[in-house]
């Protein structure tokens, strides 16, 4: 038997590098990595076929997604002619925190003087009527909700400045964001300015530091190391600012000046809520081009570039997104410290991702602050204490596990 009869042979010549090349030039180019295994892996033309066969069946193959192997942990979820890749432990987590919020906003409003049964409260909730209905409604549900939207708009803040970042230190009170509008809120309530004027008074002087923090940070494309050196520089100078200006002024408005730069909820409800919802709505766009742009945070200058991305244009856009809705909730409940640092790097070691994940954090965020604020009201009661007094209690411990941590990786 001649060799070219023999059956061990294929019935025609493989083709692996006399092909046209165009297969290779269309999976590099976003084709499936199914279908370039399958045409690296062994599939044979017919002898005398030109080498265009290969490359269309390739490009039919990654047209129609048919044999494109989903990633491991993640669905593809399909509406239309949009695409969206869905990570499936990012999606438990964030139903189990989000019954975890539910249930932490019915014991809010359950737990206090007097006491409402969680029956009464949902039952209250749902417009049954109940006799609890004034406490549920008048009393506890306008704190509870902003608490939730604070803690919820703070998550998302130090998401986005810490993916900036790339460090879990990064938050709006490590870079000076809430110190400017610190010593902004110190000056309208030691000035004797109107107390409706605070709030608008603190976001001046957020945006302030913020520009501030541009500034100084934006050379060699607003590189993380800068950014955050340029953010502690801000802080620092900002809160000596606010101690010279405390020290001058009546021990009065320096006591109420103190007790904003804690942060509390007290006295607060709905029209402070409204304005944290009201920001996050109208940026809601442009947080669901963030929650893919963060994607890219970790990649390198050259790569992003090589790959047809502007990573200065993405940064700024990131970080000016977070300190401005950083400005926005610490105008509103004043300097609550460690909600935006905590959040999203514990949301992040729940879903096991190299990055914070969004909308995890805004819900850790919400989840944090509904039980600090909790927490001072019941703790001591009928003393409350401010809710920052609380999460400063959650980020001490938390800033001596990162510390120790770090400690037993270097070793």
């Amino acid at each position: 038997m001649t060799a070219a009869h023999r059956p061990s042979d294929p019935v025609g010549p493989t083709d692996p590098a006399g092909s046209s090349g165009v297969a290779g030039l269309s999976d590099s180019a976003g084709s499936s990595g199914a279908a370039c295994l399958s045409d690296a892996a062994g599939s044979s033309h017919p002898a005398g076929s030109s080498g265009v066969a290969g490359p269309s069946v390739s490009a039919r193959t990654a047209s129609s997604g048919a044999g494109r192997a989903p990633l491991p942990g993640r669905s593809l979820l399909r509406v239309g002619p949009v695409s969206l890749l869905i990570r499936r432990r990012a999606l438990l987590v964030a139903a189990a925190l989000t019954v975890l919020l539910v249930l932490a906003v019915v014991l809010s409003l359950s737990l206090g003087t007097p006491y409402v049964a969680p029956a009464d409260v949902v039952r209250a909730l749902s417009g049954a009527g109940t006799p609890y209905d004034l406490v549920v409604f008048d009393l506890r549900l306008p704190r509870v909700v902003l608490a939730a939207a604070a803690g919820a708009a703070f998550g998302v803040a130090g998401t986005l400045i810490q993916s900036v970042a790339r460090n879990p230190l990064a938050s709006p009170d490590v870079i000076g964001i809430t110190q400017g509008a610190g010593l902004a809120a110190t000056v309208a309530l030691t000035s004797g300015m109107a107390a409706v004027l605070v709030a608008p008074t603190a976001l001046v002087g957020g945006l302030l530091a913020a520009v501030l923090l541009f500034a100084l940070g934006a050379r060699h494309g607003l590189a993380a190391q800068r950014f955050v050196l340029a953010g502690v520089a801000v802080a620092f100078a900002f809160r000596a600012l606010t101690e010279v200006v405390m020290l001058t002024a009546d021990p009065i408005d320096g006591l109420r000046a103190q007790i904003w730069l804690i942060g509390t909820l007290a006295g607060k409800g709905w029209t402070e809520a409204a304005w944290i919802a009201g920001t996050l709505l109208v940026l809601l766009p442009v947080l669901a081009w963030a929650g893919w742009a963060l994607n890219s945070t970790a990649l390198d200058d050259d790569t992003a570039r090589g790959v047809g991305l502007r990573p200065v244009a993405r940064r700024i856009g990131l970080a000016g997104t977070g300190v401005l809705v950083a400005a926005m909730v610490t105008a509103q409940v004043g300097a609550v410290d460690f909600v935006a640092l905590v959040a999203p790097q514990v949301a992040r070691r729940l879903v096991r991702t190299e990055r914070p994940p969004l909308v995890c954090s805004a819900l850790l965020g919400a989840l944090l602050l509904v039980l600090a604020d909790l927490a001072g009201r019941r703790l001591l009661a009928p003393t409350q204490l401010p809710a920052g007094v609380l999460t400063a209690a959650i980020g001490g411990p938390y800033l001596i596990f990162l510390l120790l941590r770090g400690r037993r990786r270097s070793s």
